[in-house]
């Protein structure tokens, strides 16, 4: 009984993406109640809440359909089926034109399947650059904009078990600056001041964002209610799919799926530029290094929030490569010194983000 006891089945989509022609969805099929993280629940609840989420019964088998709606009217459907751990994945060509929205948008999906009480439906979204968008932003989530406190190893897991578990979204601190500083670089709201969207169309920064994070799946939705709750640019997620062993919240795994993760993206959206954005806790400067190494003109700047500790050789090394090719880099320890670079820089809605950069001279919390 309790939050062990048998449900029915439920689809979890994850935010989707796509170009002009290719549309990518991950979600997982689970028996688990479909989380709530308000306000004023109990420590015991809480934590129920949170254990719910790591220990939802995945549900391998389950035929899953994909509905989609062109501009023009005419409905898709395509189908996957959940695997051994309860993921699926729709990989789309798309047919005919599928353009671009004016600016930035969440379209919506719908997904399907059945399950003992009939046939269910869920909303799904899809993140869609405008077509006035130049620039993407990447960034890493951990230590970057909070502490999920699960990464780095065993030691942090135990360490931090509290925060994992007996903490709700709204509950976890925010890095000083970052809500300021991502909202200026996604250059506002698209469509902020005119009247909302319904139907197909949802706002989205004029920037579109994508977070990547050693985290796992388990955590989307929680994820998701802290970036809501602090007021930060949404965006599609890129999370891993693991279990409670090394291989998966060791160190070594973290930057193999950051690398990853970028080349999907600089693939699927040839058209844009990205600006990168991370920390110096997780090897987030070689991985940056080493897109800008094989692609350099396609990285608009790199933005690395700095710790009290000093760049390893590692980093050194990558922070050369970056600065060897041009690409503008800045290090530094607050974002609210970041904010005021970016006030300087008055960069507007569609303004180069390299302009951000080239502002930034070293002064206190800097790097030269």
């Amino acid at each position: 009984m309790g939050i062990f006891r048998r449900r029915p089945t439920r689809v979890q989509p994850f935010f989707g993406y796509r170009s002009h022609d290719r549309l990518v969805l991950v979600g997982r099929t689970q028996r688990s109640r479909a989380p709530e993280f308000e306000k004023g629940r109990s420590r015991w609840g809480t934590i129920r809440v949170m254990m719910s989420q790591f220990f939802a019964s995945e549900v391998a088998g389950v035929d899953v359909t994909l509905c989609l709606t062109r501009a023009d009217g005419k409905d898709f459907t395509h189908h996957a089926t959940s695997g051994d751990d309860g993921y699926f994945r729709f990989e789309v060509d798309l047919e005919g034109d599928w353009p671009y929205p004016a600016q930035t948008a969440w379209e919506i999906v719908r997904l399907g399947w059945d399950n003992v009480d009939g046939h269910q439906t869920v909303t799904g979204h899809v993140l869609v650059p405008g077509a006035d968008a130049q620039i993407g932003v990447i960034s890493d989530i951990d230590d970057t904009i909070m502490e999920t406190g699960i990464t780095g190893g065993w030691h942090n897991v135990v360490r931090n078990w509290k925060r994992i578990f007996a903490q709700m979204p709204h509950e976890r601190i925010l890095v000083e600056g970052a809500d300021v500083f991502y909202g200026a670089i996604g250059g506002g709201v698209a469509g902020a001041g005119k009247d909302q969207p319904t139907g197909s169309f949802i706002p989205a920064t004029h920037r579109p964002f994508f977070y990547i994070s050693s985290s796992p799946w388990n955590l989307f939705s929680y994820l998701v209610a802290f970036q809501q709750s602090r007021e930060m640019p949404l965006g599609a997620l890129f999370l891993r799919n693991w279990g409670f062993n090394m291989a998966t919240i060791g160190k070594k795994s973290h930057g193999a799926h950051k690398r990853r993760a970028i080349a999907e993206i600089l693939d699927h959206f040839g058209h844009l530029r990205f600006a990168f954005i991370g920390d110096d806790t997780q090897g987030d400067l070689p991985a940056f290094a080493e897109a800008v190494a094989r692609q350099p003109d396609r990285i608009a700047a790199v933005f690395i929030r700095t710790t009290e500790k000093a760049l390893s050789e590692v980093e050194l090394d990558a922070k050369r490569v970056i600065e060897s090719f041009g690409v503008p880099l800045w290090l530094g320890n607050s974002y609210a010194v970041g904010k005021d670079f970016l006030r300087a820089a008055g960069v507007a809605p569609h303004g180069e983000t390299s302009r951000i950069v080239e502002t930034v001279g070293p002064g206190d919390g800097e790097e030269a």
